[in-house]
């Protein structure tokens, strides 16, 4: 039941997180091929009735809401939705643990350094130049990654929330538990009878 088009995990490596946009494309097109159409894809899922030709000679009030079967919700959940989640939290884990560690590799800590260098010889005089005693220090890479990682932690959770929502409403029972929960429940039995999975 997954996507042909899905996005593929990457290989999780520094250069990959430390790439401008490697990170934040992935997460992109993996959002752009999982929850996006999740409405769709759960409708494509809902059984439909045989067509009958006396079904359209006679104007019927229609079901509004055709609700997909639990086993079938069940199914995709696990074959297509939370395989992406997951992919998607494991990216973002090692990219957080690869900002909290040592670069040794950063190629502009020797132009860091040297521009503190020259920040601590300078003279400054305020009084001549109230903005003289501004210093604006290119911050580490390992920075940029932490706040591009929390960055994309928030839009996750908002993503994740609003798919929820959805399949809380298209699926028969409803969703008796939060995204998160559910999410535990299939990583810690993959496929278990408990909950939605």
């Amino acid at each position: 039941m997954s996507l042909p088009h899905e996005a593929q995990p990457p290989a999780l490596t520094p250069p990959f997180c430390f790439h401008p946009t490697a990170l934040q494309d992935f997460l992109r097109l993996s959002r752009a091929t999982t929850d996006d159409p999740l409405l769709a894809t759960l409708n494509a899922l809902t059984p439909s009735a045989p067509f009958s030709p006396r079904s359209s000679s006679t104007p019927r009030p229609t079901r509004t809401s055709h609700r997909v079967p639990r086993t079938t919700c069940t199914s995709y959940l696990s074959s297509a939705l939370f395989p992406a989640w997951h992919a998607r939290t494991q990216a973002l884990t090692y990219c957080a643990s690869v900002a909290t560690s040592p670069d040794p590799d950063d190629p502009e800590l020797l132009a860091r350094q040297a521009e503190g260098m020259r920040d601590r010889e300078r003279v400054v005089d305020e009084r001549l130049d109230p903005y003289s005693g501004r210093f604006f220090p290119k911050e580490p890479r390992t920075e940029e990654l932490a706040r591009k990682v929390r960055a994309e932690r928030g839009i996750e959770g908002i993503v994740r929330g609003r798919s929820w929502d959805v399949v809380g409403g298209r699926c028969e029972g409803g969703a008796a538990e939060g995204w998160e929960e559910a999410v535990a429940n299939w990583e810690s039995g993959r496929g278990s009878k408990r909950g939605w999975v």
